[in-house]
C-alpha cells in the first residue's frame, strides 16, 4: 500500500518522471522486482492452498453437522469450535493473499499507467515547443527545431514537389517534340532517297 501510495502520490512533473526513469532503469530496483516476482509466484501458491484448505474444512464442518445427534454434547462442541478455529484461519490466509495477489496486478498496471502518461506528457512538451523535455525523441526532435520551422520545411517540401512535377511535364513535352521532329527528319529522308531512286 505504501509503494501504491507513492505511485499515486501528485509530484512535479520533472521529479515524477526522474523518479520513474530512476526506477525504470536502476538494476537494483529492478533485482528487487525480480525478487517481488518470485514472491508473488508464492503467494499464488499459499492462495491456492488456502482455496485447498477452506475447502476441506467445509467439508469436515459438514460431516459434524451431520454426526451432531450420535455423539457427546461436550466432545461436539470442542471439536466443532476446533473446526471454526480453522475454518476462520484458513479463510483469513485465503483473504490475505487474493488481497496481496490483486494488490500486485493493480501495482504493475498504475505503475504502465503512469509511464505511458508521462511518455505522453514527454510528446506534448516536445511537439508543443519545449526544448527541455526529456526522452530519447526530444534530442531528434530538438535539432528539427520548434513547429514553426517543421511547418516552413513541409511547405518547402510541397513547393520542391510541385517543381519536381512541373519539370516532369516539360520533359513529356520535349520527348514528344523530340520524337515529332526525329518522324519528320526521318520523313524527308526517305523522300530524299526515294527521289534520288
Amino acid at each position: 500500500m505504501g509503494v501504491f501510495m507513492g505511485l499515486i502520490v501528485p509530484l512535479p512533473f520533472t521529479v515524477k518522471r526522474k523518479l520513474f526513469t530512476f526506477v525504470s532503469e536502476s538494476p537494483i530496483v529492478a533485482k528487487l522486482q525480480y525478487g517481488l516476482k518470485i514472491t508473488f509466484i508464492f503467494i499464488l501458491i499459499l492462495f491456492i492452498d488456502s482455496v485447498n484448505r477452506v475447502y476441506r474444512v467445509q467439508l469436515e464442518l459438514a460431516a459434524f453437522h451431520k454426526e451432531g445427534s450420535g455423539m457427546g454434547a461436550a466432545a461436539l462442541g470442542t471439536d466443532r469450535m476446533e473446526v471454526q478455529a480453522r475454518k476462520f484461519y484458513s479463510q483469513r490466509n485465503m483473504y490475505l493473499c487474493g488481497f496481496t495477489l490483486f494488490l500486485s496486478l493493480i501495482l504493475n498496471r498504475t505503475y504502465s499507467m503512469i509511464l505511458d502518461v508521462l511518455r505522453l506528457e514527454d510528446r506534448v512538451k516536445l511537439l508543443e515547443g519545449d526544448k527541455k523535455a526529456g526522452g530519447k525523441d526530444s534530442a531528434r526532435l530538438a535539432q528539427a527545431g520548434d513547429v514553426g520551422e517543421i511547418g516552413r520545411l513541409k511547405e518547402e517540401l510541397a513547393a520542391k514537389d510541385r517543381d519536381i512535377e512541373t519539370l516532369k511535364k516539360q520533359c513529356e513535352g520535349l520527348t514528344r517534340e523530340y520524337h515529332s521532329l526525329g518522324d519528320k527528319v526521318s520523313g524527308e529522308k526517305e523522300e530524299g532517297a526515294k527521289k534520288d531512286l
